[in-house]
């Protein structure tokens, strides 16, 4: 049981680096948009092309966001109401900082820029 527990808390702990890593779900799809442009531009994509792709990327980010709630609900019902509040102040630092950390990236890329 032990082990059933930790392992559903490691992958609690590691969802937000995998949104990280694929963005698009927290800002209403914004990076969604940035993502099919910039792809746009490096591969010479014609506009059937980057609809196909609009469309591909809004499933991907709906299908994350159901894997999302299915495993909280499962979480939920393995976890005390007590682990689940410390499980979401864990994931809400952890955003907090990768939030921060990006900023910060963010900040740098343009001051180097303007250099």
């Amino acid at each position: 049981m032990n082990k059933k527990i930790i392992t559903i808390i490691a992958l609690a702990l590691a969802f937000p680096l995998t949104v990280a890593a694929f963005p698009g779900g927290h800002d209403g799809g914004r990076h969604q948009g940035n993502k099919v442009e910039r792809l746009a531009k490096q591969l010479d994509l014609n506009a059937e092309q980057k609809s196909k792709l609009e469309v591909i990327f809004k499933e991907q980010q709906e299908k994350r966001e159901a894997l999302r709630q299915e495993s909280r609900l499962r979480m939920q019902e393995v976890l005390t109401a007590e682990q689940m509040t410390k499980l979401d102040a864990i994931k809400k630092d952890h955003q907090e900082k990768w939030q921060k950390r990006h900023e910060e990236r963010k900040n740098q890329k343009q001051n180097e820029s303007q250099k």
